[in-house]
């Protein structure tokens, strides 16, 4: 609960302002003439009183608030910018860091649950590609297994898509509480294993878990976000998820403990564990599940296949940038863990700025240009990244992050957006087939093609794969920046007379 006020002295027209109810990050609906309670905004409670004494021509205003945020696990980070936010007269507008349309306070209960489990996903998501180094040191395996288990491992796509087919009939909350309970577990068991193949074996069901568990967090953050804050919503998932990965890299100096160390970081979803329980006695179903139609519609199949050619050039590039970057600071430039650490905090810290500015312009300016631009100048600093050394490989790495990051939100909504709720999940476990597909001959080529090529040239060549996405993008995209998902996608709308969604492409 925050209680706090401020008194200040004010002439008669600022006065009538502040007796006026807020309509900015909280709106108000008025008491009486000194007290102001909730209307809607990211509170369980509010209320705003004013305690007025006369001072000559002008005015003695004591303004107290009285309210709980509506931010599970979340509140210690906005309390200081609310408090802030609050105590500047009313401007009926927005502050900068909050989204473009105001929270009521379900919208903001289930985001900031959503967030947690991000951080989750995030962590879980991340183990494999930063571990894998270190767990074929222990079993004496070389690049050419880690491939093997890297391309193998998603096989867990199956499990993600089968999941994904259960939210849609069953609901996004109970699927998604038991695919983040199984990743944990999954990854506790991974602690132990005792070769490099049960290792991998493990990480496929673990895998495939907490990407079914990402998946549903962006499907029920589309459905409860608001319009014209669903990329910002998004970006705000991203950091989160960046927040979990983060942890991982954190963590990872405990591998030159011992060779064996590695281990460690997969315990620690114990507490993961924990957090599950929590989420599952305040997450809710989200609206539109519960009033979808009892029927089924059609696969909108020329927006999966536009998405999936998409999914399967991105992916071709991005996952082997990730997951041989730790190979490539270890072999060509010498990099031990800790190196390898601080390496990727420095370039990954600012992060943040790229993901938030490029949710903030998807939903204001589009997703089109902003998504393409973006990803394109992001491909081109991985190639360059691992193209060079020293300090041009550190000021490129870290540029490249900040740039190719605004594509995140404006390309990532669309996955969510461009579906109907009894498709949505569906959908966008079906994307997992291009994505792995892409992923895997990424991962194949940069494998095999290192040794003799190196890491700089089979970088090169794959950044053709980059071209062919900004293409899609600027020549097939729809712009759906603003529109509620109902517009966006017909089938959805009471109205029997809509327009099929494979029309609108």
């Amino acid at each position: 609960m925050a209680n706090h006020s401020t008194t200040s002295l004010v002439d008669a027209d600022t006065l009538e302002k502040l007796q006026e109810p807020r309509d900015d990050i909280v709106a108000e609906t008025r008491v009486d003439s000194c007290t102001y309670t909730l209307l809607e905004g990211p509170f369980d409670r509010y209320e705003r009183t004013l305690a007025v004494t006369p001072a000559g021509d002008r005015f003695s205003v004591t303004e107290s608030f009285n309210y709980r945020l509506s931010l599970p696990f979340w509140k210690v980070l906005l309390a200081w910018p609310m408090r802030r936010a609050l105590r500047k007269p009313p401007r009926h507008k927005l502050p900068w860091w909050s989204p473009p349309d105001r929270l009521d306070t379900r919208a903001a209960r289930v985001i900031a649950l959503l967030c947690s489990l991000a951080v989750l996903a995030g962590y879980l998501g991340t183990l494999l590609s930063e571990t894998i180094s270190f767990a074929a040191d222990e079993f004496e395996k070389g690049n050419d297994a880690e491939s093997i288990v890297l391309a193998a491992v998603r096989i867990g796509i199956v499990i993600s898509i089968g999941l994904s087919l259960l939210a849609d009939r069953r609901g996004r909350r109970p699927i998604l509480l038991w695919a983040a309970a199984g990743a944990c577990l999954l990854a506790i068991a991974t602690a132990g294993a005792p070769n490099f193949w049960a290792y991998g074996a493990t990480q496929t069901i673990g895998r495939g878990l907490s990407a079914a568990l990402a998946l549903l967090i962006g499907v029920i953050a589309a459905e409860e976000a608001p319009s014209r804050s669903r990329a910002y919503v998004v970006s705000v998932l991203a950091l989160c998820a960046g927040l979990g990965s983060g942890m991982v890299v954190w963590f990872v100096p405990l591998a030159d403990l011992d060779v064996a160390a590695w281990r460690i970081l997969f315990l620690l979803p114990v507490v993961g564990l924990l957090l599950v329980r929590l989420t599952a006695r305040a997450l809710p179903e989200t609206r539109r599940f519960t009033l979808a139609q009892s029927k089924p519609q059609p696969l909108a199949r020329k927006r999966l296949l536009l998405l999936g050619t998409t999914v399967f050039f991105a992916t071709m590039l991005a996952t082997p940038a990730s997951n041989f970057l730790t190979d490539y600071l270890r072999e060509d430039r010498g990099f031990s863990a800790t190196d390898v650490t601080t390496f990727k905090l420095v370039v990954n810290t600012p992060i943040g700025i790229g993901v938030l500015i490029g949710g903030k312009l998807a939903d204001t300016r589009g997703r089109r240009l902003i998504g393409a631009t973006a990803f394109l100048a992001g491909a081109a600093a991985v190639v360059v990244r691992y193209s060079t050394s020293g300090l041009t490989m550190w000021l490129v790495a870290s540029f490249g992050t900040v740039i190719g990051a605004a594509a995140i939100p404006a390309l990532g909504v669309y996955s969510f957006e461009m579906f109907g709720t009894s498709r949505r999940a569906q959908s966008n476990g079906l994307l997992a087939i291009p994505g792995v597909l892409g992923g895997v001959i990424g991962l194949l080529f940069v494998g095999f093609a290192s040794d003799s090529l190196g890491f700089a040239r089979s970088f090169q060549i794959l950044f053709a794969s980059a071209f062919v996405v900004a293409f899609l993008i600027l020549k097939f995209y729809p712009e759906t920046a603003g529109q509620e998902l109902e517009e966006i996608n017909p089938e959805d709308a009471p109205n029997p007379l809509a327009t099929p969604p494979d029309a609108l492409l």
